[in-house]
């Protein structure tokens, strides 16, 4: 597989990485370990050099689950995991919970280090932006990490461009990691040119709209009650039934190109910028290798104007997430 350097960083991934989160958390019940072990390792094969997890996904299992299968492949495979939330105590809603105090960044560094089994962390992303402590602290924490050793790179999720701005002032932002698909654009506005002007990375988590984009499912389908996507106003059955059109035009691409709807969407994207780098999840290696693929595929700059274009005239209905939740983006 090819690789890409995110931004002006020597950090230098596969093209395609590979989200982690759904093999523990977030779907529905956790899939087999050994099997997930396996898939990871099956990556490694295929050419996927970068693996993305966070203590919260489980929370603690997931890191624990990519540590293991990884262990063999130290020096040649990057992972990146993420600090700023504090694990839910009984009866706290799970995602409320921020926490980016310089000392708990520490020892979240350190409690990772040992589920990874690194001896430093490739990337340490603020998984989200918490309100309550300065930026600059926060960037002045993993600053002193990466001089410990502890850390070799660092990140923001879903930050707005002001905030990457007063972070990399203080310690350089190697990649910044948000939504973005050819249903979720919102980063086209200010987070990528201010990337493009910084030399920083983007890494687009759920480059397949959490799977709606790959084309598998319709307002028919249901989810395990535990699965996530069960909160999300852009997954109510209506609003699924009135997005099928971002599907239909991936799909008139794909029969063209002899892919599939999935792989035009992870292409689109790696079209976008030379820096960006989907990290799509799965749990069942059809789609790892299908999602790999998409590496290959190549859209052409008339391919391209056709999907904008197309997408245009189109109108995502539904939120991104609940309001509570989406006041954690974009700070």
């Amino acid at each position: 597989m090819q690789t890409r350097r995110l931004g002006n960083s020597d950090l230098a991934v596969s093209a395609i990485g590979l989200g982690c989160m759904g093999m523990s958390f977030g779907y529905g019940p956790a899939a087999d370990r050994r099997e997930m072990i396996g898939l990871m390792r099956r990556a490694v094969e295929l050419g996927v050099t970068f693996f993305d997890t966070a203590e919260v996904y489980g929370p603690f299992v997931n890191e624990e689950l990519v540590g293991e299968a990884l262990a063999p492949f130290h020096g040649r495979v990057v992972i990146a995991t993420k600090f700023g939330f504090r694990p839910a105590a009984e009866g706290e809603a799970r995602w409320s919970l921020l926490d980016s105090r310089p000392e708990h960044i520490k020892e979240v560094a350190e409690a990772s280090l040992r589920r990874l089994k690194v001896d430093a962390i490739d990337l340490f992303y603020q998984h989200r932006v918490d309100p309550e402590v300065p930026i600059e602290d926060v960037a002045g924490a993993v600053k002193e990490l990466i001089q410990q050793g502890k850390v070799k790179h660092f990140g923001l999720s879903e930050a707005g461009a002001r905030t990457i701005r007063r972070a990399h002032a203080v310690q350089p932002v190697a990649a910044v990691q948000s939504e973005y698909s050819l249903w979720t654009r919102d980063p086209e506005a200010e987070v990528l040119p201010t990337c493009e002007e910084l030399g920083i990375g983007f890494v687009p988590f759920s480059p397949l709209g959490k799977g709606f984009l790959t084309g598998k499912m319709d307002e028919t389908t249901s989810f395990d009650r535990s699965d996530f996507r069960n909160i999300l106003p852009r997954f109510t059955p209506e609003s699924r039934k009135a997005n099928q059109a971002f599907v239909d035009l991936l799909g008139e691409v794909a029969a063209r190109k002899r892919a599939s709807p999935a792989q035009i969407a992870l292409a689109w994207l790696l079209a976008q910028k030379p820096w960006i780098v989907p990290i799509p999840g799965t749990t069942k290696l059809t789609r790892l290798e299908e999602n790999v693929g998409a590496a290959h595929v190549t859209l052409t700059s008339d391919d391209l104007r056709e999907i904008d274009g197309a997408a245009a005239k189109l109108t995502v209905q539904g939120a991104r997430y609940p309001e509570h939740l989406q006041r954690m983006t974009n700070r």
